[in-house]
């Protein structure tokens, strides 16, 4: 077995330490022999079913040791893991499951109607019913096949499958030890005890749980007690690490200055999903001490830079409104305003879509369509997008399926959306619409049908009936000014986390 590629080098991880507990959910402690055992009975299951290298697994379930196995034993196998988030919608589903999948994992959790009748005739297989300790099996992982399918919102609204190879995982700034910087090192120890929560189909999940994991940590999964994660599951718990999005994080803040609940275990708290303000950035700082990063990153191309607690402590105001510098081994490059990236652990395309490939990776270089620019000592700043894009709850959305399906329906001639900043879910979507002939659409039935086709994240905060939509010097409908004529109402901050 090669230790230094992907996956060996998490099973030589493993090996290492048996002992030790590297998973704990519930009063349940699992060490990291045992993890291993799970690891080989999964990939003997797979095996047995007919999966090997360069076949895809569908993986859809809740976080927790076995699920973590599952992926890593079809690693193990050279299998191309698809990752599948709960609260997709039929069509997405039926779309993500259409990517060459040869068999899906469920647990009772996930085991929906939409799903199973997504999956139609691929064959499922219970996270509860196979599986078990089993014997080491041999590593075929190939370096140059397609190790998993990270999955981003698509400006058709049908998920894009981020292809990410073998040789990419094993020169990873997080999943492979060899190449690890101080950074990396820096936050493996700060991740010993790491509050994991979501969805193992979340490339920031995965690559913290990286660190945790071959760092020698405990990925600790919380109980569900009525109560926020943050902060009553870090005292609960003695979390000394975990990501949180900024609508968690303004959360926990407001929380902590209302009752005293210990969370002095902390020496890292990852923010990502959407920026921080500067002001937000202080705050928080000033409340929990010299425990904050801040990330930026795509999907395309995980985590870019970041900005770093010694960071903030040696050049704090405009160094606040930074993303911080680039990892070691990731090039930058802006363009006409618009940055560029490259790094060894790029994706190499998008899984069955040459044309949007070509569009977004040129001659080895990444094109985010995120604007920003670089200052004199390397750190990063993000100005604005260059596509119709909506971060909700660290997710992308796009403008245009969501105005597709709104239009679509009869009582609507006309529809418009935009984004506003938002301190529940980082940004929200805030539609517009034009009613057809006098009549006035059903806001919730409008909502209702986005959500059945396009998910969740995509569903309008607001739906505003307008008589028509402003236009820009342009010729172009200006969607900014029906958000200043019509301004999104405020946020209850009860809900804000």
């Amino acid at each position: 077995m090669d230790d230094e590629g992907f996956p060996g080098c998490v099973i030589a991880a493993l090996r290492s330490s048996p002992g030790r507990a590297v998973f704990e959910q519930g009063g349940r402690s699992v060490s990291r022999g045992e993890l291993l055992e799970m690891i080989w009975g999964w990939a003997g299951a797979l095996r047995q079913a007919g999966l090997g290298p360069g076949q895809g697994l569908a993986i859809c379930t809740a976080v927790s040791p076995e699920a973590f196995a599952v992926q890593m034993g079809a690693h193990v196998l050279g299998c191309r893991v698809v990752g599948v988030r709960q609260g997709y919608a039929g069509g997405q589903l039926a779309h993500v499951l259409g990517m060459g999948v040869e068999a899906l994992v469920v647990d009772r959790s996930t085991a929906t109607p939409d799903l199973l009748a997504a999956a139609g005739a691929i064959p499922v297989m219970s996270l509860e019913e196979c599986g078990g300790a089993g014997r080491p099996v041999e590593v075929t992982a190939r370096p140059d096949d397609v190790a998993a399918l990270n999955f981003t919102s698509g400006s058709t609204g049908r998920p894009k499958g981020c292809a990410i190879t073998y040789r990419a995982l094993g020169e990873h700034w997080t999943w492979q030890p060899r190449v690890w910087s101080p950074l990396a090192r820096e936050l493996s120890g700060a991740f010993e005890r790491y509050l994991v929560f979501g969805t193992l189909a979340s490339m920031v999940v995965m690559e913290f749980l990286a660190l945790c994991v071959l760092g020698e940590g405990t990925a600790v999964i919380p109980a569900d007690d009525g109560r926020p994660l943050f902060p009553y599951a870090i005292e609960r718990y003695g979390i000394t690490g975990s990501i949180i999005t900024v609508p968690r994080l303004r959360g926990m803040l407001d929380l902590l200055a209302e009752e005293p609940v210990d969370v002095g275990s902390l020496r890292g708290l990852m923010v990502s999903g959407s920026p921080l303000s500067p002001d937000r950035l202080a705050a928080a700082v000033d409340r929990l001490g010299p425990v904050i990063y801040q990330g930026y990153g795509q999907t395309e191309a995980g985590n870019v830079s970041m900005l770093t607690p010694a960071d903030i402590a040696r050049g704090p105001g405009r160094v606040l409104a930074s993303v911080g510098r680039p990892h070691p081994r990731v090039e930058l490059s802006v363009r006409d305003g618009e940055i560029y990236v490259r790094s060894p652990y790029l994706m190499a395309g998008y899984w069955a879509d040459e044309a949007e490939t070509a569009e977004t990776l040129r001659d080895g270089w990444l094109r985010t369509r995120d604007l920003g620019h670089l200052d004199d000592d390397g750190f990063l700043y993000l100005t604005g997008r260059t596509r119709d894009a909506i971060m909700v709850n660290a997710m992308v959305v796009y403008a245009g399926p969501i105005e597709g399906v709104l239009a679509r329906h009869p009582d609507v001639i006309e529809a418009y959306v935009v984004g506003a900043p938002d301190d529940r879910t980082g940004e929200a979507v805030h539609a517009f619409v034009v009613p057809a002939g006098g009549r006035e659409p059903d806001r919730e039935a409008l909502r209702a049908l986005v959500r059945a086709e396009l998910g969740a994240d995509s569903v309008p905060r607001t739906i505003t009936t307008v008589a028509g939509v402003p236009v820009a010097a342009s010729g172009k409908p200006d969607k900014a000014a029906l958000l200043v004529s019509h301004p999104a109402p405020l946020p209850d901050p009860r809900t804000a986390f």
